[in-house]
């Protein structure tokens, strides 16, 4: 396992290098003058060209991304061009937003994904078609529409849970997780239903299997060989299904964070690309590819847990 974990961690390092660049080629592509746009428009030329050779953007864009790597492998991700923040600081003010908005959903479409599968896979008739039902609702409404349904349901007509904003922790966690009730609902509502198909498919396969027969045979319950025995053998797809919606979760919540005015790294990352901030979106590029590192070495440890073949 370790071995394993220590070349997933070696391979990383290539992959940050090829995003990195990447992000900052394809940024350099971006229609309009980042110049101008960071001058104003009553700026003079002398002023935009003046601003263009400060921020080094008269230079090729490889001299401009070697400037940019040579500060980020010391940890500096440069300086924001709008307000001369650290981006660093910047993100990392954000960083907790997104992380709790794309946990608790996660969280969320896990718990109640396993238990919905188990109860359908488990059940009757009505079970099963409910469970079909939301799996075609899950993977065919988009992510936004289901959070605009939410708005309109529970804050506009109910007012139950603020419509948009976020209270941070300290502040009262009652608070905080009241503002991202709506939005986690809305992210984990795509991943629940295909983790409650998984779960269902993977039961039914298990069940069926010669050990289950020879623990019934031996006299035990129902509720003993599903909890301790099916489930763990039924759990390695979606594990990997799983890891999977996380990371897609990180392009969803980028919407959601606008919709819901969450001050997270997606909201940070649009805001970022419509002024032509280079430095911030090369800071978010990285973060979010070292959370998908993070993600799939922890995907790496479970799947070591739960079946002990994939440590060697």
């Amino acid at each position: 396992m370790i071995r394993l974990i220590a070349s997933r961690l070696l391979w990383s390092i290539p992959l940050l290098f090829v995003v990195s660049l990447l992000v900052f080629i394809l940024q350099s592509l971006l229609p309009g003058d980042a110049a101008q746009i960071l001058a104003g428009l009553n700026a003079t030329p002398e002023q935009v060209e003046q601003l263009r050779r400060t921020l080094r953007l008269d230079q090729p864009v490889l001299v401009q991304y070697w400037h940019w790597l040579s500060g980020a492998m010391t940890g500096d991700l440069g300086t924001s061009f709008r307000n001369n923040e650290s981006v660093t600081e910047a993100l990392n003010g954000r960083l907790a937003v997104t992380v709790s908005l794309v946990g608790l959903a996660t969280v969320l479409a896990l718990v109640l994904g396993v238990g919905f599968g188990l109860v359908s896979s488990l059940g009757g008739r009505v079970a099963r078609v409910a469970s079909d039902v939301l799996s075609i609702l899950g993977a065919a409404v988009p992510g936004f529409i289901i959070a605009i349904a939410l708005v309109g349901v529970f804050s506009v007509g109910l007012g139950w849970f603020p419509a948009n904003g976020y209270v941070r922790p300290e502040h009262g966690v009652g608070l905080w997780l009241q503002a991202l009730v709506l939005p986690v609902i809305a992210l984990a509502f795509a991943n629940l239903t295909s983790v409650a198909k998984l779960t269902r498919e993977g039961m039914k396969d298990v069940m069926q299997r010669d050990f289950v027969r020879n623990l019934r045979a031996n006299g035990m319950s129902r509720s003993s060989i599903v909890l301790k025995h099916a489930l763990r053998n039924a759990s390695l797809p979606v594990v990997t299904t799983v890891g999977l919606s996380v990371v897609a979760s990180l392009t969803s919540a980028v919407v959601l964070e606008q919709i819901f005015g969450l001050p997270g790294l997606g909201s940070l990352a649009i805001s970022a690309t419509f002024g032509h901030d280079i430095p911030v979106m090369q800071g978010v590029a990285v973060y979010f590819t070292l959370i998908v590192i993070g993600i799939n070495l922890l995907l790496d440890i479970v799947y070591g847990v739960l079946n002990p073949k994939v440590r060697h």
